[in-house]
Formats: C-alpha cells, structure tokens, sequence
C-alpha cells in the first residue's frame, strides 16, 4: 500500500520528522509532499499548513482516504510496521479526542521546538526522490 505524508514545510521539527520517517521507511512505501505544494494545493491540504497548529496529513493513495492529526499519528506508525505498528495500536486504543489533544500540544508548539525554516533544506537524494510537488 503506497502512502503520502503531507508536513509544513516552513516547519523544522515537521521537516526533520519527515527526515526521521524516511530513515525508519524499511518498506518505502511513503512518499512525501509538502502542505505548500502543487499536489497539496490540488488536493485542497494546503489550508493544514497553518501557523497556528499544522496538520499531518496521510494520503492513502489505494483509495483516497485521508487522515488527520492523531489518526495520522496511528497510520503512520503502522505504515512503517514493526515496533511502530505496536505504539500505533496502543495510541490508537486512546480516544480520538485524546489522540487530536496530544497531536495538537505538538502541532501549536513545533516552531519553539525547532524553528521555522526560512529556506528549505535540502534532504538527501533518497529522500529528494520520493518528494511530490
């Protein structure tokens, strides 16, 4: 099953996460795309980018299926398998409002955690590889 992680790529902790993310893909079955971007704006993602606390997004490309925040959290820890398909089930037995509450503790404080980057960085080429527009 193919997936797209959608990030702010303004952000340095989301842009850094991306980076661990496509170290712990074994399986590469994520691609990446910014909440900038061409695709983003197609898919009408872009409005998730914003400053005030961002949203993860998971594309399943199967079907079209989308999800946000906590529940983006759960698929994409099963979607890297292993270990993180076991946190992934534990933090999804949690209650969504729980799972959206810790995802948004995250979301409003990530510039402080790591900054916004004024100018993109540039990810190896594996990882420039599978980026979407």
């Amino acid at each position: 099953m193919a997936w797209v992680l959608f990030f702010d790529g303004d952000c340095g902790f989301c842009s850094k996460s991306v980076q661990r993310v496509y170290a712990l893909d074994k399986k590469e079955v994520i691609d990446y795309a910014p909440l900038q971007g061409e695709l983003a704006g197609e898919m009408g993602l872009a409005k998730f980018a914003d400053k005030e606390g961002g949203t993860l997004v998971m594309l399943r490309e199967e079907d079209g299926d989308k999800f946000y925040k906590g529940d983006a959290w759960v698929v994409l820890g099963n979607a890297l398998g292993g270990v993180w398909a076991v946190l992934a089930k534990i933090f999804g037995m949690f209650p969504k409002a729980v799972r959206d509450w810790s995802y948004d503790l995250v979301a409003k404080n990530r510039y402080q955690i790591a900054g916004k980057n004024e100018a993109c960085s540039m990810p190896e080429e594996g990882l420039r590889n599978r980026m979407r527009k």
